[in-house]
């Protein structure tokens, strides 16, 4: 396959990524890798999936959104990355990843998201109903008590939630969103706009599936609760119908299991593209 290393332009700085094409021919098809909270695109789902996509004649764009990884600066001091980040930002950087795929000759892309990344998947699927196919990867059901949800398991504002969430309001209502608040839990800092944007803004991946009408494939770790990465709710609520994978032993990244999950991902997406090739350059 070839790579080529990309910027997507957006309204301020842009998302950098690497746009995987098969050799020997024009792509049959187009995807979208989206990375899960503070990920990015050189790691994990984005990173071991390309190759397989190759294979079937996919080219892949994956990419950072703009809140990727937890910290960084772009060309400057001001802090950006994920502790930052806010749902509509989030949902746009996927339309501009979207668009990318379209100036290449490759529009309606398939959708591949992780974790977070997977209920902005749902998203954009919902808002898209050309889409023609949904891979979700351990994705996270969001909605607005998921904070509170993940808070109890530890991670997040961990036994300090109810503390946290009156200082992020109390910021916000005097102009400090931006500012950065030490959190207990991964993904240890936030800012007080990126938490308040979570509680009031974030979709609801079950909520939006009656929306969903591409066909999709839902994979995650027989161990990862429902309540959290609502596998089998999405399935039974999503227009379009949802295949259900659950693998025994296996972590949220996938760790070890990288050659499986490509396997499963890809004869899904096999099955879902037989037929003619779609065009693209």
């Amino acid at each position: 396959m070839k790579l080529e290393l990309v910027s997507v332009a957006t309204d301020t700085y842009p998302l950098d990524g690497i746009f995987y094409q098969p050799e020997g021919g024009p792509a049959r098809a187009g995807a979208l890798i989206m990375h899960g909270n503070q990920g990015n695109f050189y790691s994990g789902p984005p990173r071991f999936l390309p190759p397989a996509l190759a294979e079937l004649g996919i080219a892949t764009l994956a990419f950072n959104r703009r809140g990727h990884d937890i910290l960084g600066t772009h060309l400057g001091r001001a802090p950006v990355g994920g502790a930052l980040q806010l749902t509509e930002e989030a949902i746009a950087d996927n339309r501009y990843a979207a668009a990318f795929l379209a100036d290449r000759g490759l529009p309606a892309p398939l959708l591949i998201g992780h974790s977070n990344g997977g209920l902005l998947a749902g998203q954009h699927a919902a808002d898209h109903p050309q889409t023609p196919g949904l891979v979700l990867l351990s994705a996270a059901g969001g909605g607005l008590g998921s904070t509170e949800l993940t808070s109890r398991s530890g991670l997040l504002l961990g036994e300090r939630y109810s503390e946290l969430v009156r200082e992020a309001e109390r910021l916000v209502q005097a102009g400090l969103g931006g500012q950065l608040m030490v959190i207990p839990g991964w993904w240890w800092v936030i800012s007080a706009a990126s938490l308040w944007d979570r509680l009031h803004h974030l979709p609801d991946l079950v909520e939006v599936a009656p929306r969903v009408t591409a066909p999709s494939f839902f994979l995650k770790g027989a161990a990862e609760p429902e309540s959290v990465y609502p596998a089998r709710a999405f399935a039974r609520a999503c227009a379009g119908g949802c295949e259900v994978v659950e693998l025994e032993d296996c972590d949220h990244w996938y760790r070890g299991r990288e050659l499986e999950v490509s396997a499963q991902v890809a004869g899904w997406l096999k099955r879902l593209l037989a037929g003619p090739p779609r065009g693209g350059r």
